[in-house]
């Protein structure tokens, strides 16, 4: 996509009706306590929220309570393992789904290098088979959570979110995982689906939602109509990359650094990655700063084919989220900055 293209998207992106349309009403109290449902596979812009999340923890605006795994991968439980513990945390709690999607990986093996003799970024989780299931890790953590206190970030297949709303009363709570869902969460902030033509296209099928039709369907008929559930669409990534020279300048405080490591391996130095699942993360830690603006409220629609289809109404659940050229701006400074800051731990 060339400059004028960008430009335009975004112009287009920010004329929509209501595009500046309020917040949720209710200021989110600070620190966010954050569930992370991501499918740390393919792309590595999964890689790049994950580090934002913890530098996020690290000043005191978030706090990780766990991350789940929604492909299946021998490695990404590992590699999620080793990001927590390069930023610090490594007793996250990490969930992994045992029936998804399989995906392989171009750098995922970073997690079984070694020198000397040690694994260069440290783990303690060998496979995701020895990884709880993702259902399990949700339901304890929103079991043990306070009411209306957990905000969820989803950048994947929904098929664990699904899981987890289709879930029926166990011995972690006696709860349904709707029931949890209403109790305990306050936000949904989903990287999904496309609410405007991309390049034209006015059918754009988005691939976490065409990787995993039946699971968006299920989250979309089954999550709660009153817990909000905010999208940001394909396009909003695409117009916010994150800059290769961030990745070329920024992270040379470290040897060895497990988020430039990956990038490299994934798409090289001459690419700026769209950055699909921060603009999710941004929204969920900061929705009152401004960064996006907002859709009427609605109700999003997953076709057979995977098409997401947004039907406006007063009561609707979902919105999604809006893109300005100023905003666009401070997006991309927002998340290089916040990517490439070193750990406090």
């Amino acid at each position: 996509m060339n400059l004028r293209s960008l430009l335009t998207l975004c112009i287009v992106v920010a004329a929509l009706p209501a595009a500046q349309a309020d917040q949720p009403e209710e200021s989110f109290k600070r620190p966010v306590r954050v569930i992370f449902d991501t499918d740390i596979t393919g792309d590595v812009d999964d890689v790049l929220a994950l580090a934002m999340l913890h530098t996020l923890a690290d000043r005191g605006e978030c706090v990780i309570e766990a991350v789940t795994v929604s492909k299946i991968n021998p490695l990404a439980a590992p590699f999620v393992d080793a990001v927590n513990t390069f930023y610090g945390r490594p007793d996250i709690p990490i969930g992994a789904t045992r029936d998804a999607q399989k995906r392989d990986s171009k750098y995922l093996s970073l997690v079984e290098k070694r020198d000397g003799g040690k694994f260069r970024y440290p783990h303690d989780l060998l496979s995701s088979d020895d990884a709880p299931t993702a259902v399990e890790v949700l339901r304890r953590t929103l079991a043990a959570a306070e009411d209306s206190s957990i905000t969820l970030v989803q950048v994947g297949l929904a098929s664990n979110l699904a899981d987890l709303i289709e879930s029926p009363a166990d011995a972690i709570s006696p709860l349904t995982g709707a029931e949890l869902v209403r109790k305990k969460v306050r936000l949904v902030s989903l990287m999904a689906g496309a609410f405007v033509p991309v390049n034209g296209n006015k059918h754009f099928l988005e691939a976490n939602v065409r990787n995993g039709i039946g699971a968006m369907q299920r989250f979309v008929d089954g999550w709660p109509d009153d817990v909000p559930a905010i999208w940001s669409g394909y396009p909003i990534g695409v117009a916010t990359a994150f800059p290769r020279e961030s990745i070329a300048r920024e992270f040379e405080y470290r040897k060895h650094h497990i988020v430039k490591e990956a990038y490299l391996m994934y798409c090289g130095p001459n690419h700026d990655r769209p950055s699909w699942d921060l603009t999710s993360v941004l929204y969920a830690v900061r929705p009152d700063d401004n960064f996006f603006g907002l859709s009427p409220r609605g109700r999003v629609v997953v076709e057979d084919d995977g098409f997401t289809r947004f039907e406006p109404s007063e009561t609707g659940r979902d919105r999604y989220m809006t893109l300005s050229p100023k905003q666009r701006i401070r997006v991309i400074e927002a998340q290089r900055g916040l990517v490439s800051q070193p750990p406090l731990r």
